[in-house]
């Protein structure tokens, strides 16, 4: 993924720990594409301090995962439900199932458990 989408999904978990300021200055020159410059001339805040401000929250989002880990679980659990996905696509053409089946029932303990 590349680096914006990464910040994207951090964003989407831990945007709301951020204050407002850093939230509309953050989603106006990531998401709405507005430059530094023209962000500076909206907050009325040096075209450095917009520049300080985004490195500011994205610092904030890599240690709100770092502590949290929430992005990390996510993504695993959606690896997981992917494998379930594909183990229950080859039951429908394995009569032999009874592995298979303990494999989904460890998943979703597994699941359960994080």
């Amino acid at each position: 993924m590349d680096k914006l989408g990464e910040y994207s999904l951090l964003y989407d978990f831990y945007g709301q720990l951020l204050t407002g300021k850093q939230r509309q200055i953050y989603e106006e020159v990531r998401f709405g594409d507005l430059s530094l410059s023209e962000a500076s001339e909206l907050f009325g805040v040096s075209r450095q301090g917009i520049h300080d401000m985004v490195r500011r929250v994205e610092t904030a989002l890599d240690r709100y995962e770092e502590k949290l880990g929430l992005v990390r679980q996510f993504r695993e659990l959606r690896e997981k439900a992917g494998r379930i996905r594909g183990i229950c696509e080859e039951m429908k053409k394995d009569p032999g199932l009874s592995e298979k089946v303990e494999e989904i029932l460890r998943l979703t303990r597994e699941m359960e458990e994080s």
